[in-house]
Parts: C-alpha cells; structure tokens; sequence
C-alpha cells in the first residue's frame, strides 16, 4: 500500500511531526509495526493511509487532571468541547486538548471509557473500554481510513476504525464498539448547562500550544482534505458539521444550521421513530429513539431552562441526555448517532438520507 504524504501537510503539522515530500513509500500493512493482525482488514488496505506521527505519535491521555469550570480561562465561547454525563458527575472535554491528543481514557465510578476524537473528520465518540472483561486503554495508530483516525486497543493491539466503530484488524477484528452517549456543543452552552462540571486544562504532562489550532485553515477551508476518501457527495458544504443517526443498515443525518430556532419533532425512517431536537443559537443537537413506552406521546420544546430541552404533553421534561425531570418516569433513550463532517459521515455512510427542514 502507497503511503500519501503532502507538502501542505508538513507545513501545517510540523509541531506534531507529520512529513512530507509527495514520495511514495513502503506497503503500510506489510511493513508497518502498526498492524499486528497480518494483512487481514475489514477495510480496503489500499484505502488506509500513514498520517505522518507513527504509533502513540499523537499521545492519548488517560485519567487525565481535571478542574472546576470556573477555573478555565484557554477556551473561547465558540471553542467546541464534548460532555460526558454518568450520575450526577459531568466532565467537559474541550477540542482544543482533543485537537492535540484525539483519544483520552477516563474512567466515571466503574464506568471506564475512550473519548475518541478525530480533528480531520470533526467526529467524537465515547466508547467502552472493557474487552471481553478486561479494562485495556486506546491510543493513536497514526494510520487512517477515509482521513479518520485509526485507533488501537493496548490489550490486543488490535486496530479499531472511529467512525466504523469497529476492529478492523487483528485479534478482535469485527468486534463492534460498545458506544456511550456524549454531547458536543459550545463552551459557551457547555458552561450554561452545567456549571458544576469538572473541565481537562491544559496542564496534561505534555508541551502543546493549545491555543492554535493545529490543522490551520482545515476546518473552514471546505475545498480542502488531506487524504482522499471514497465517497464524494455536494448535497453539503464538506465541512459542514452533521448528526448521523443510525437504524441498523439505514442512517439519516441531521444539519445543525437548519434550527436556527430550538426545534422539536419526530422522524421516522426505516420503520422507528425518533425524537429530535436541534438549537443552532446554542450549538446543540440530539436524538432519542421513541421506544413503545412513548407511543402516542406529544412532544415540545421545554419550558424549562438548559440542559432540559424536551417537554411531552403530560408535563414532564427531559435534559440533552434524555434523563426525565420526574423520578419513576422512563427516560427517553439516545440514538446511536455522533457528530461529524459532512464529508466523512458521507465517505462512510453513502447512501445516508438527508432530512429536509
């Protein structure tokens, strides 16, 4: 397999150590220390490409130093972060620190989880860290597919696709992530929601100027990828941030700009209904999937102030992560669904319906 490597990319990664020369280089799965599972992948081999750093090139965190949220003063209102909520304990995982590390093992009480986050495709998913009864840590693989992150489980050194949510290489290859619900919105939303949260500051162990951003113009250049993909689809801007909602085969994504007031309704596609809500003013966006405890139900924006966005005709509000206001009520439950760029989301879901406000 031909390793890509581009002048653009050296001189916007040089801090991180990603190369380049436009030189066409070794088979990555047959020589690569990266692939212990031999040349058997799920994915195209030809399609999966080095990024430059090497294996734990990019540095994952674990169990990182966390601070009260008053105390934090390197982000900005618009700086994105992710929430994580177990109980009445919510962390706050800011891009920026993302940015620099794109995985942080972290454990809530018994629950142990990878927060994984690719900057290239905008994507973050929380997923479980316990294989086959075992606790085991992530870290970088430094390769890519469809220009995603690649990460690798330190208890096999088995290669897992982010977006895919799945091994695609080595001793657990097909084995499908357990996911856990997050929520990605503003810093600005997130100090709004939840005010007693618990944020990762900059002090992490490792020398990052985390105050620039490290891909320069990426995010808002919708011209520009690093590596190429498989899939190409104009209906959207390729940058454009979406929430991709899946029902088994079919998926469905969901355009934050098209809220531009706080919405609530229910969609259906593939026979199941969902309850969505969407508030671009407040950079927010979720999913539900209505089981038969809500068959019926009527549902509208809250009443209440954030993190309660929902209110069903019997006068009970739900929070983003869909935890009831009234004790002894069913919670709704989250879709499986994350967001990303439009460009990815569509490199890996290509035939995903696009709803129309």
């Amino acid at each position: 397999m031909k390793i890509y490597k581009s002048i653009f990319l050296m001189l916007l990664m040089v801090s991180v150590f990603i190369g380049c020369d436009n030189v066409e280089d070794s088979n990555i799965v047959e020589n690569n220390q990266n692939n212990p599972g031999g040349n058997d992948w799920l994915i195209p081999s030809t399609e999966i490409f080095d990024g430059g750093p090497g294996k734990d090139g990019i540095p994952a965190l674990t169990n990182p130093k966390l601070t009260d949220i008053n105390s934090i003063s390197y982000l900005d209102d618009n700086d994105l972060v992710i929430i994580v909520k177990e109980g009445e304990e919510v962390r706050v995982y800011p891009h920026p620190i993302l940015d620099w590390h794109e995985i942080i093992n972290d454990n809530i009480g018994d629950k142990s989880f990878a927060l994984t986050y690719c900057p290239l495709t905008g994507s973050g998913i929380s997923w479980d860290r316990i294989i086959n009864g075992v606790e085991t840590t992530f870290g970088v693989s430094g390769l890519l597919y469809n220009t995603n992150l690649i990460a690798y489980d330190r208890l096999t050194n088995s290669n897992w696709s982010q977006m895919k949510m799945q091994s695609v290489n080595g001793k657990l290859i097909s084995t499908v992530t357990k996911t856990y619900p997050i929520i990605e919105t503003s810093w600005l939303t997130a100090k709004t929601l939840y005010q007693n949260s618990r944020v990762v500051p900059t002090s992490t162990g490792h020398s990052r100027n985390y105050g620039r951003y490290p891909y320069g113009n990426y995010r808002t250049n919708h011209s520009s990828l690093i590596f190429p993909v498989n899939n190409t689809d104009n209906r959207l801007n390729a940058k454009e941030r979406v929430l991709g909602v899946f029902n088994n085969s079919l998926h469905k994504a969901y355009r934050i700009l098209d809220f531009q007031e706080p919405s609530v309704f229910i969609d259906e596609f593939g026979g199941t209904r969902f309850l969505v809500y969407g508030d671009n003013k407040n950079n927010l966006i979720t999913a539900f999937e209505l089981n038969n405890l809500f068959l019926g139900k009527t549902f509208k924006k809250s009443s209440l102030s954030l993190p309660f966005i929902i209110e069903d005709d019997s006068g009970n509000h739900y929070d983003i992560f869909g935890k009831s206001s009234e004790t002894g009520k069913p919670d709704l439950v989250t879709a499986k669904s994350f967001i990303a760029y439009w460009f990815a989301w569509a490199a890996f879901y290509p035939n995903t319906e696009l709803y129309k406000n």
